[in-house]
């Protein structure tokens, strides 16, 4: 299933704002900051990417429902769509 582009916005606004946070702790370790400060945006990265990949995984299984109630066929793959949420954990 491709997923569709104008929905993806959000997703792609979250990712340009972790690789800023990325350049940032690059930035921070280059410069000697310390320790707790860069965990502390480590976390903040950790916690961008994981709600960029959940949003990712909760637009695709809404297109797989709404898809499937247009055609009537089966909604999702259970098993994948529980390897994708496991993956993220």
């Amino acid at each position: 299933m491709q997923l569709d582009p104008d929905q993806m916005g959000d997703v792609i606004k979250r990712l340009r704002r972790a690789e800023g946070q990325i350049r940032g702790v690059i930035s921070m370790l280059e410069d000697g900051r310390d320790c707790a400060d860069v965990v502390t945006q480590l976390a903040a990265v950790s916690r961008a990417l994981d709600r960029a990949g959940f949003k990712i995984v909760s637009t695709g299984l809404r297109q797989c429902v709404l898809e499937a109630a247009e055609t009537g066929e089966p909604a999702v793959d259970l098993d994948r769509l529980e390897k994708l949420f496991l993956a993220l954990a």
